[in-house]
Formats: C-alpha cells, sequence, structure tokens
C-alpha cells in the first residue's frame, strides 16, 4: 500500500491580476475521490464566473471556505489527501509558473483564457501536450495534465459503526433509509445535509448543523430546523431577527409575509467590477453622444427575407444581427471609431481588427463580452457568434478572455422599448452604438406621409480620438445602410 500525504489548493490567480473570487458553489464534498483537472468548483471572479478544476488526484479532506465566501488570492480553499508515490503533481507539470499545491500563491497562474476555455490550452502555453499523448481536457490557466477521461465524484465509504457483522449487514433501500434519517441529527463524522442559505443562517446564528436534526427529505435540514433548534437560547437582538425573518423567494417576497424597509446586498463580482470601469470611463474619456432616427422598413423587410431564405435556414437573425453588420462596414470608411487611447504611452493605438462587443444584461450583472475578428465573419458567422455569446452572457459562463479585448461595442436598449439614451464607453475603447427599438410611427416618405418603421440610433464616442465630424460621418454611414440597405455597394 502506497503511503499518502496532504496538499493543499490556493486559490490561483485566474487571469489578469484579479486579486479576489467568491466561492459560489463546491461540485465535490469531503470524502469524494476526484481526477485530475476535474471540475470541483464555481467560483465568480471579478469579470466571469469559472469552473475551477483540481489539480490534484486524490481524496478530498477538507473545504477551507463555504459558498458565499470571498476568498483573497494564494488562500488555501481545498486539501487533497494523495497518494505519495509521485508526490500529488500532475503528470504534466507546466514549464513555468504553475500552480503547485500549497507553494501557489498570487501571480503564480498565467494569465489568458479561464478553466472554461474552448481549446484547453492557458494563454502561455502551459496547456501544450507532446505529440502522441492521450486528448488534453479544459484546464485552469496555468497548469493542468493529460488525462484519459473525467469521471464523477466517487462518495469514499464511511465506518460509522464498531461491530463487523453490523458493517456487513445489507443496507435497506432508499425509501427506508429516508425515512430513518429523518428527524435525526446527522451521525459523527457525517456531514449535515443542508443548503447554502441554511448553512448562512446557522453561520449567523452560531449553530453548529451536526446538532442539528433535520426534518427535510433525507434527513435535509431546513431553516425551520434551524430556527426550531435555536428556540429559547439567548441570543443578541440581531440574531432573533434572523431566527424570525420569514423565507423569501430569490425573486420576491412570499405572499403574506412582513416586507422589510431595506434590503442590503453586497456589491461585490461582476457588478463591483462594472462600477468601478464605469466610473473611471464616464471621468476619464470625455463622452460626446449624437442621436440619429432612421426610417428602417428596408431592412427589416431584408431581415423577413433572409429569416425566409434557405441558405439562412438554422440560422437565428435579428435586427441587431444588421445593426452589427452595418456597423463593421461602416468602420472600415471611418477607423478612427476603432483606437484607443494609451494614456502611459501617449499614443493613439488603431486597431487594424475588429472586436465587437455587445453588452449584455445577466443575472449578476452588466458584462461586454466580444466576438473576436468580427470583421473576419460572413453574416451568417456573425449571427451564429451573435447567439452563442448571449447564451454563454445569459448562463454566466463568459471566461474573462472573452470579456477582454473589445476595441468598439453595441448596446441593444431597444429590446427593452427605450427609443434613445447616452452610453457610456466601455473602457478602453473610442465608441458604443445604442440602438433603439423599431416603431412605426408618421414618417416623409416619396414626398407622403406614410406609417414607416422607425428606430433611434445614439453614438457615444471618446472626444480625445473622434472628431464630431469622424463621429457624425460613422453614425451617418450606419443610419443610410438601416435606410437602404442597398447603398453597401457604394461603401465597400
Amino acid at each position: 500500500m502506497s503511503a499518502t500525504m496532504i496538499k493543499e489548493f490556493r486559490l490561483p490567480d485566474l487571469g489578469e491580476g484579479l486579486t479576489e473570487s467568491e466561492i459560489l458553489s463546491w461540485k465535490v464534498g469531503v470524502g469524494d475521490t476526484v481526477s485530475l483537472n476535474q471540475v470541483i468548483a464555481e467560483v465568480e471572479t471579478a469579470k466571469a464566473v469559472v469552473e475551477l478544476p483540481s489539480p490534484f488526484a486524490g481524496v478530498i479532506t477538507a473545504l477551507h471556505e463555504q459558498p458565499g465566501s470571498i476568498v483573497e488570492v494564494g488562500k488555501p480553499i481545498v486539501s487533497f489527501e494523495v497518494a505519495d508515490d509521485d508526490g500529488g503533481s500532475p503528470a504534466a507539470a507546466p514549464a513555468g509558473g504553475g500552480v503547485a499545491g500549497s507553494g501557489a500563491g498570487p501571480g503564480t497562474a498565467g494569465s489568458g483564457t479561464s478553466g472554461s476555455g474552448t481549446n484547453g490550452t492557458s494563454a502561455n502555453g502551459a496547456g501544450t501536450a507532446e505529440a502522441g499523448t492521450s486528448k488534453r481536457q479544459p484546464n485552469l490557466v496555468g497548469y493542468g495534465a493529460v488525462v484519459e477521461s473525467l469521471s464523477p465524484p466517487v462518495r469514499r465509504p464511511r465506518n460509522l459503526v464498531s461491530n463487523p457483522a453490523a458493517a456487513e449487514a445489507p443496507l435497506p433501500s432508499a425509501p427506508a433509509a429516508e425515512t430513518s434519517t429523518a428527524g435525526l441529527a446527522a451521525p459523527a463524522g457525517e456531514r449535515p445535509r443542508s443548503t447554502p442559505p441554511v448553512r448562512k443562517l446557522a453561520k449567523d446564528l452560531g449553530v453548529e448543523l451536526v446538532e442539528v436534526a433535520g426534518t427535510g427529505a433525507g434527513g435535509l435540514i431546513t431553516r425551520d430546523d434551524v430556527r426550531n433548534f435555536v428556540g429559547g437560547r439567548d441570543l443578541p437582538a440581531a440574531a432573533h431577527h434572523l431566527a424570525a425573518a420569514p423565507d423569501r423567494p430569490e425573486t420576491g417576497v412570499r405572499p403574506g409575509a412582513p416586507r422589510e424597509r431595506e434590503v442590503r446586498t453586497p456589491i461585490k463580482g461582476v457588478r463591483k467590477f462594472t462600477a468601478a470601469a464605469m466610473v473611471a470611463s464616464a471621468f476619464t474619456a470625455p463622452h460626446v453622444t449624437e442621436f440619429l432616427t432612421v426610417d428602417v422598413t428596408p431592412t427589416m423587410e431584408l431581415l423577413a427575407k433572409l429569416k425566409a431564405s434557405r441558405a439562412f435556414a438554422g440560422y437565428k437573425l435579428t435586427p441587431l444581427t444588421l445593426v452589427a453588420k452595418a456597423l463593421l462596414i461602416a468602420l472600415r470608411r471611418n477607423p478612427s471609431l476603432n483606437s484607443r487611447w494609451d494614456e502611459a504611452g501617449q499614443e493613439i493605438i488603431q486597431f487594424n481588427y475588429v472586436n465587437l462587443g455587445i453588452a449584455a444584461a445577466t443575472p449578476r450583472g452588466l458584462t461586454v463580452p466580444n466576438i473576436k475578428d468580427a470583421d473576419a465573419l460572413s453574416l451568417p458567422e456573425l449571427s451564429e457568434a451573435l447567439t452563442e455569446l448571449t447564451e454563454t452572457a445569459r448562463a454566466g459562463k463568459t471566461s474573462p478572455a472573452g470579456l477582454s479585448g473589445g476595441t468598439i461595442s453595441i448596446t441593444n436598449i431597444g429590446v427593452f422599448g427605450i427609443d434613445a439614451g447616452t452610453p457610456i464607453l466601455n473602457p478602453g475603447e473610442a465608441a458604443i452604438l445604442a440602438m433603439g427599438a423599431v416603431r412605426k410611427a408618421p414618417w416623409e416618405y416619396q414626398g407622403e406621409v406614410a406609417l414607416r418603421q422607425v428606430m433611434t440610433l445614439s453614438l457615444s464616442f471618446d472626444h480625445r480620438l473622434v472628431d464630431g465630424e469622424q463621429g457624425s460621418r460613422f453614425l451617418a454611414d450606419i443610419g443610410t445602410i438601416l435606410a437602404e440597405p442597398g447603398m453597401v455597394l457604394t461603401m465597400v
């Protein structure tokens, strides 16, 4: 039997110098056997939600942080029991800068793509396998190894009885097990079954869940179980308030429950990063916003024809798709809108590629993921990229790399029924276009008043980079394409 040793895994830098992350959920528990690169946790950085793969193959011995905890880079979050024959090291250690158990700390992981990257390699090439080895699985920035497959967590059996004969007795069926565990406190050595909100309530009230009898299905500990356990114990006034507080679903207050006069939400994660970025942008770049209202009836008619076309079958085409394409075409004639102000180098950097950012409202706040090299995509490819970007953002799975490197952005406020606004620039970009709702309105058409489909475009730009003439020409070009798509022939 080979010797074992305990290895700590410290929270790595998940990219771009981020200093902390929030533990959203654990995918494993104490006693689980995990394989190398198996996803063990889901964490939220200031930019995105990232799946955290295991740096070791072994058994989980301790989880040092609970879901909801804000953890600084370099702090230990989980311990493993690993075989001592290879030191518990990954089979293919990275060439420099990798996370290596307890020796890892801030800045040890390379920057670039997250653990949910598409190609399974890190930005510094640490994830590249040698020729002829097994297929590489997705890995975290700065470390990873070649593995044959990923297996689900396997619960290590626990010997909770001292009588060998009892240990060999057959286990009861699932329904009998649920019935027998309800109303009983968790046995010694067994992790109490509960949900994150219940664990937080117990922590706030100073209650050890191992002492609480669970009345839920399968012995699950509920909020009422924690409240009943507290009973008449002497607690601070704040704790009594917590114990008496009614259950509230995330989306609102339970009917009939007393309504709190104030609700306080911690500023963290994506919302904290977005707020800081917007303040920095608003008070650094001199914003100018221009508006243009356009008759987009021809574009909406074109959209209907494309949807009915066999060539676009299976593609999700929306007004955003055509506005994005119009912006990319207009950008070729107005390249100053695709640039960045470099304060440190005292230079204006003009990009010869377009990473098109799309502002997305997600449950965790506003994000602006971008489509890399969007200017090189055909209309069907752009449609496909927009669909994938939106679905990934709404699921909270956009990687840090997908949120960085944008050169110009679009925000679609029309989906909320808004006509126009003054969008704030995404930091480091020269312009952002807001597209309003498409509405039917009386409009001058061929010398008469007719009911037409109208849209208002709002363009904000950095006046250090873009003069009024340049911004106006750019906005006018987009408007011309949307008002008469055939005019594209004169622009390309």
